[in-house]
């Protein structure tokens, strides 16, 4: 293959997917009116107005200007969907573009990213290689359509968003923890073309043996601890998550209430019995922490997720994704916005890892006991605000996806951050423990 056949190859897997993530954000946005697009469902989000209009703003700043050189479309918008210089809480207040100029911008923005498109060469600056800078807007208007997902859970209303059913379990009980041996893998990356500069480098990480939960833990287990009384046994909290339960009065996950003597959730303006196999939803760090101490056991670092996920002990590689380095199919992973809810557990055996841990991609993002912090070697690329202003003890490291995740950002390197009072995204966990001796010999 050419050089100019790899380009055009680039060029048309970048088409396809800027198209895919503008297809997903408007359906997003054109399931519901011009009122409920301008409204703030919460606080903690952004009118869906305004997740819109930066999409496109991020387009426009760096693959119009940067990668084309061009001159701006709307260069007067970049003080008002600046993320950094407006808290969500504030941003109702900003004088935004109303819904129709939003579209007509977005529209303007595309027109001309296409335009750049269709000259760039890809074999050239870092910013360019292999297409990264096109890459880096894909990933980050599908990591916005998932917090427009977000909000469209916080919204008040009948659905207006439709998913497939959902595929069933396996029908055989799968063993409830897997066992992984000590030693190196390797975390990170330092070859996929489009991962995030925290992703990167490549490195050698030792784990000691421990052991991993099979699945995410469900719905059915969680109750249990809630059967038990864990909301209100301080044994189980630490002293930060004993003072937020009691502040934030949490008794049970986000979105889920009493009828009766059932508990239910709501989910998409839907109202529905909790399903005691799926992987339980909503949740913060801190309820996990109180989940996995009262459960005897603990929850997973980041690199004991990764090494679980991604490391191949026959050939001592790390993959792409737990089943190998194709991109996932629907047998292999619940992504997409497919299904609008966590599968049952053991509904994708064919996305496995090497050790035989499931769902690790999909489903639910899963809570690891990590800080966010760099990898050795880090070099902040292309801005120091998407990874390094974050890196600190103030937020915990999230890994694997959700459902409503797309493939373009569920690879097995990717990182996600949150403070560990967040509920509102779509998070779940798994636990694990350290091996005994001799246990894994």
């Amino acid at each position: 293959m050419t050089p100019a056949d790899t380009s055009e190859s680039v060029r048309a897997r970048l088409g396809e997917l800027l198209a895919r993530s503008r297809a997903r954000t408007t359906e997003l946005t054109e399931a519901v009116d011009d009122g409920d697009l301008i409204k703030q469902h919460s606080p903690l989000m952004s009118p869906l107005v305004w997740d819109l209009a930066h999409i496109g703003n991020q387009e426009e700043m760096w693959l119009v200007r940067k990668v084309g050189g061009r001159d701006p479309v709307r260069g007067d918008l970049d003080p008002l969907y600046d993320a950094f210089q407006n808290a969500r809480k504030d941003r109702p207040s900003l004088p935004l573009l109303n819904p129709t100029q939003t579209r007509e911008y977005l529209a303007d923005v595309r027109a001309e990213t296409l335009d750049v498109l269709a000259t760039v060469e890809f074999n050239g600056e870092r910013l360019t290689k292999d297409g990264f800078a096109f890459g880096m807007i894909v990933q980050h208007e599908q990591q916005h359509a998932e917090t427009m997902l977000a909000t469209h859970q916080l919204r008040e209303g009948p659905p207006v968003l439709h998913g497939e059913p959902l595929p069933g379990s396996i029908g055989q009980p799968l063993p409830a923890e897997v066992g992984i041996p000590g030693g190196p893998f390797t975390m990170g990356t330092s070859t996929e073309p489009w991962a995030l500069d925290n992703e990167r480098p490549a490195h050698q990480v030792h784990v000691d043996p421990f052991f991993i939960d099979t699945t995410p833990v469900t719905c059915g287990a969680y109750l249990a601890f809630m059967d038990m009384g864990g909301y209100q046994d301080r044994r189980w909290w630490s002293e930060a998550g004993w003072a937020h339960r009691q502040e934030a009065d949490l008794h049970a996950p986000e979105f889920w209430f009493r009828d009766g003597g059932l508990w239910c959730r709501r989910r998409f303006g839907y109202v529905e019995p909790v399903p005691a196999d799926q992987p339980v939803l909503h949740v913060s760090y801190y309820e996990a922490e109180a989940y996995a101490a009262w459960s005897g056991r603990r929850l997973p670092t980041e690199a004991e997720w990764e090494k679980a996920a991604r490391h191949d002990p026959v050939s001592g590689r790390s993959r792409r994704y737990p089943w190998g380095d194709e991109e996932p199919t629907p047998t292999q992973a619940n992504v997409g916005q497919r299904h609008l809810s966590p599968a049952p557990v053991g509904a994708y055996p064919d996305g496995a890892s090497a050790y035989g841990v499931h769902q690790l991609i999909g489903d639910v993002w899963e809570w690891t006991s990590s800080d966010f912090a760099p990898y050795p070697g880090f070099e902040a690329f292309p801005y120091r605000e998407y990874s390094e202003v974050f890196f600190g003890p103030d937020y915990k490291m999230l890994r694997g996806g959700s459902f409503g995740v797309d493939p373009a950002a569920a690879r097995g390197t990717f990182r996600n951050w949150d403070y560990p009072i967040r509920r509102q995204i779509f998070t779940g966990f798994r636990c694990a423990r350290d091996a005994r001796p001799g246990e894994l010999d």
